[in-house]
């Protein structure tokens, strides 16, 4: 910029401001403003390109079949082989990329920015130990360089990515690095319990133990054997040896090899997804591998972005690899804009819930995550129609998102999905008396709120048609052309008489009608989409939630009230503006509306509805930065890794506040730049050591371009939390050791944990070491102690250069062993021979074959004749078969061979190992059988995130 001598003083100014920020500063000073520009310091809240982005999320397979010919993906006509069966749910049904690419018409017609398509890749199209069940959906991945031939073509893809560009519209892939398909086998079994990190350690080719924790991230990695490295031994049948693509995909030394997982502690990182085969993300050629794979999508195809699935499941030194290496390269192929996020699934809308998630957009530098919380918090207000105040505290918890790079304006917003089933469905299962008008409300109440707020609004595909459906996964994932799925096309549509058995296109349904109209006033005011988001008002019980969208360079507001009571109801809002107009944009409601001399928007919002209003003029120039100050910065009561730094801002108009700390003697780093009250980060502080000194300082832009610091504040890096959990609901038995399991918080791989326990008040004594990450365990067997006995457990986490911290104690005391089922089923082709007529075969909830729990020893059982014959069996608990175990507790049947007549069987389950067993008893007068009836350990925890299992014969 060419200065003129009128701009010259204030560049001066200018100078003069950085020079004093790059002193040091005490606690005690005052303020300092600035009456010239911005300094360097101060910066605007971060907007990237997706930011204004609307998102159709879209199911190749169940959206529209453009061509027929490629419907079995050349795998011939058996449906098992193939995959293909339109009628049946867990199964292809036709759709693909032509069909997709024929329909953009009518995607871009909702004002959809950017498609998002679920896996595309080739997938292992049938797993017959799944239900069977196909791989429409795209999660069981054996070619990741080609698209799934039912699907099509590569040519296909570029076909359809080239005419979306051509709209304008950009192209997003759903992509995999946790798992491939089921293709590995063990020696073991199939499908089998997981075994921990203790347990069995990894071992190198050689024999000696390891922590892969200690190379993760690395650029080296210990040379694995099958045959030694595993708690399994992992098998390939030879006709799938070299199955998977690129060849790498085939070193079964590549994958985890610890059994299935359950989905909490440490096996969440390191277990099979219902057998899924899981990948070795701390071995670095599977992240060299993984980044050259997706590369090749964004180079050779223009892909615009990636939605990374099961995001949580896969160690942070991958994501803090993978993430650079896509973005940088994305970045010199012509994709400046590149955009991912990832899938941190859970429930739960709460401060710990966003300090989970935002971890991934913080440590892990991916850009953004799928709002989870906001589903949460978006069906608790428009569908269950709970707190305004609770929605307006979800909002103000966006702090957890800001950092340097990146905040909650990033990140996609959704109502429902694939997995966890549609929002038509949960206003009606939410509200079991309601009119068909009533849902209809709610769910456009939902889609307000979505796309008014902060984030970019998601629609899954066939909700803009009313889709509803029966649950999630297989039950959410109904066709737009028409279904000869007889389960979908029973389903009450909301807005429409049609069903699923028609073509569900429809321009003119009131759902479509809506969104599309959301959009259009979103892009026509384009601060509705990105603007600041400053929560204004919210009643305590059901009624409004208000909040403005600020345009920073116009300085117009507006204020969206939203209402989920049965009644009108009218608000008196805050606002930025005094005695200034307001002009109605959206909504039932006078034309124009006048703030009061307080800045108060008085405001009627109808049932069950929204308003939108806009200023008619700008937020008055503020004529001097105000003043600002610092709280003392704390440790976070929900996440000890992260401190919150809040400032306190005098005055009331428009602000954005940049944070920067300082480590020691080293220099300042933005932190964040918040532009809505409360003002504050929550620094990431995991990677300094305990008691490293921090220095924090603000800078405060108003909307005159004014700043003004603050003064310092001053805190030290928090030692670590050490937590002990032992036993459940406060008690332990004596029939196998207790697990005691310490985490950390923030965890580490150079850490290590000393377990120690104290009987009946007694002198603590120690139990053991681990250092084997993330989780901590340890064994104590308790068997000599008596009941009613109370036991206390501590853990000391030791790490090199910071001092060692010891846990609060967590005490528990010896007790009877409880059942940890409500019930539990022997079920197989054996049910029918013990209990006919009452029962047949392979049914979880036939009482004459439930075991009973037997409190001596903590085990299920039964005896029960049997005749001479071959069977197979299982147990499944609860009567269902959402949770079932067989042969080494994993998805195989177990053998039973009964030699003659007059032979009973006695089936055990034991619930701690989670191994079903059975042994044959022979009369007096007839022989004892050999080699029949076993079972092995293990279990199967059917259904969750991006799994697709049905229940049949078998349980699965």
């Amino acid at each position: 910029m060419r200065l003129t001598p009128a701009r010259r003083p204030a560049l001066l100014a200018v100078l003069a401001l950085l020079t004093a920020l790059a002193l040091p500063v005490q606690a005690a000073q005052a303020d300092r403003g600035s009456h010239g520009p911005a300094s360097d310091v101060a910066q605007h809240s971060l907007r990237s390109a997706v930011t204004d982005e609307d998102f159709y999320f879209v199911m190749a397979d169940r959206f529209q079949n453009g061509s027929t010919a490629n419907d079995t993906g050349d795998l011939g006509s058996d449906r098992l082989v193939s995959g293909f069966d339109p009628q049946a749910k867990g199964f292809y049904h036709g759709g693909d990329l032509q069909g997709l690419a024929g329909e953009l018409d009518y995607i871009q017609g909702l004002g959809t920015d950017s498609i998002w398509l679920t896996p595309s890749f080739k997938n292992k199209a049938v797993q017959l130990e799944d239900g069977p069940s196909a791989g429409y959906h795209g999660y069981w991945i054996t070619d990741f360089t080609q698209i799934d031939p039912h699907l099509g073509t590569n040519a296909d893809l570029a076909t359809l990515v080239s005419a979306a560009h051509a709209r304008g519209m950009k192209v997003y892939f759903d992509i995999i690095t946790n798992h491939t398909a089921d293709v590995i086998g063990y020696q073991e079994g199939a499908r089998t319990a997981y075994v921990s990190k203790d347990a069995s350690p990894y071992k190198t080719a050689a024999g000696s133990t390891f922590d892969d924790r200690d190379y993760a991230g690395g650029s080296t990695f210990p040379a694995l054997d099958p045959a030694t490295s595993f708690p399994y031994h992992p098998v390939l049948d030879d006709t799938e040896k070299n199955l998977k693509v690129p060849a790498w995909l085939n070193d079964t030394t590549l994958y985890h090899n610890r059994g299935d997982t359950t989905f909490t502690g440490e096996d969440s990182q390191y277990g099979d997804f219902f057998g899924l085969d899981d990948l070795f993300t701390e071995n670095p050629k599977v992240v060299n591998g993984m980044i050259d794979i997706y590369r090749t999508w964004v180079g050779d195809f223009g892909i615009d972005g990636f939605r990374i699935d099961t995001m949580k499941h896969v160690n942070d030194e991958f994501w803090q690899k993978f993430s650079p290496g896509i973005l940088d390269y994305a970045h010199a192929h012509g994709r400046p804009d590149f955009f991912m996020f990832g899938e941190v699934a859970l429930d739960g809308s709460g401060a710990a819930q966003k300090a989970f998630t935002s971890h991934y957009t913080t440590t892990d530098k991916v850009q953004a995550i799928l709002d989870f919380p906001f589903q949460d918090a978006a069906r608790n207000f428009a569908s269950r129609g709970q707190s305004a105040a609770a929605l307006s505290q979800f909002f103000a918890n966006d702090d957890w998102y800001t950092d340097a790079d990146s905040n909650a304006y990033e990140l996609p917003t959704f109502l429902g999905n694939h997995d966890m089933g549609r929002i038509g469905r949960f206003v009606g299962v939410d509200n079991p008396a309601s009119t068909p008008a009533e849902q209809l409300q709610r769910d456009q109440l939902a889609h307000e709120l979505m796309y008014f707020s902060r984030g970019n609004p998601v629609i899954y595909y066939g909700d803009e048609q009313g889709f509803t459906g029966d649950g999630g996964d297989q039950d959410a994932r109904q066709d737009m052309f028409p279904s000869q799925v007889a389960s979908y096309n029973d389903d009450d549509l909301l807005g429409t008489a049609a069903t699923t058995e028609q073509s569900n296109f429809d321009t003119n349904h009131p759902l479509y009608k809506k969104i599309s109209d959301l959009a259009a006033l979103t892009e026509a005011h384009p601060a509705l989409r990105n603007g600041a988001h400053q929560s204004r008002y919210a009643s305590d019980g059901s009624s409004i939630y208000a909040f403005s969208r600020i345009d920073r360079r116009a300085q117009h507001e507006y204020v969206v009230a939203l209402n989920n009571s049965a009644a009108a109801q009218t608000a008196a809002v805050p606002t930025f503006i005094a005695n200034g107009g307001f002009s109605l944009l959206y909504g039932s409601g006078p034309a124009s509306l006048t703030t009061s001399a307080s800045r108060a928007l008085t405001v009627t919002v109808p049932s069950r509805s929204t308003v939108v209003y806009e200023s008619t003029g700008r937020i008055a120039a503020s004529k001097v930065a105000p003043h600002i100050s610092l709280d003392t910065p704390t440790p976070s009561d929900v996440a000890r890794s992260r401190t919150e730094v809040r400032a306190d801002v005098a005055g009331s108009s428009f602000y954005e506040v940049t944070f920067q700390a300082r480590a020691g003697k080293g220099g300042w780093r933005t932190i964040g730049t918040d532009d809505t009250a409360p003002y504050r980060v929550f620094h990431d502080t995991s990677s300094y050591r305990t008691g490293t000194p921090l220095t924090y300082r603000a800078v405060v832009l108003d909307n005159a371009g004014h700043t003004r610091q603050s003064g310092v504040a001053k805190s030290s890096v928090p030692a670590p939390v050490v937590s002990v959990t032992a036993g459940a609901n406060g008690e332990i038995t004596r029939i196998f050791p207790v697990g005691v399991t310490a985490t950390v918080d923030p965890e580490r791989a150079t850490q290590s944990v000393l377990f120690q326990r104290s009987v009946a008040g007694g002198e603590w004594e120690d139990l053991g070491a681990d250092s084997s990450s993330p989780v901590y365990t340890v064994n104590d067997d308790v068997s000599e102690l008596a009941l009613g006995t109370s036991v206390r457990y501590r853990a000391t986490l030791v790490e090199p250069g910071n001092p060692n911290v010891t846990s609060d104690p967590v005490t528990v005391v010896v007790a009877p062993p409880r059942p940890r089922a409500t019930s539990v089923t022997v079920a197989g082709d054996v049910q029918s021979e013990i209990a006919a007529p009452v029962c047949g075969d392979w049914d979880p909830a036939c009482t004459a074959t439930h075991l009973a729990f037997d409190e001596s020893d903590g085990m299920w059982r039964a005896t029960f004749p049997v005749p001479a014959g071959t069977y197979e069996w299982k147990v499944a608990l609860n009567d269902n078969w959402k949770v079932s175990y067989g042969a080494n507790g994993g998805g195989d049947n177990i053998p039973l061979v009964v030699p003659l007549d007059g032979y009973t069987v006695t089936f055990t389950w034991n619930q701690y190992t989670r191994v079903p067993s059975a042994v044959v008893h022979a009369p007096e007068a007839l022989p004892e059988p050999t080699g029949a009836g076993s079972a092995a350990s293990g279990g199967a925890q059917l259904g969750g995130p991006c799994s697709v299992l049905t229940s049949s014969r078998g349980g699965r």
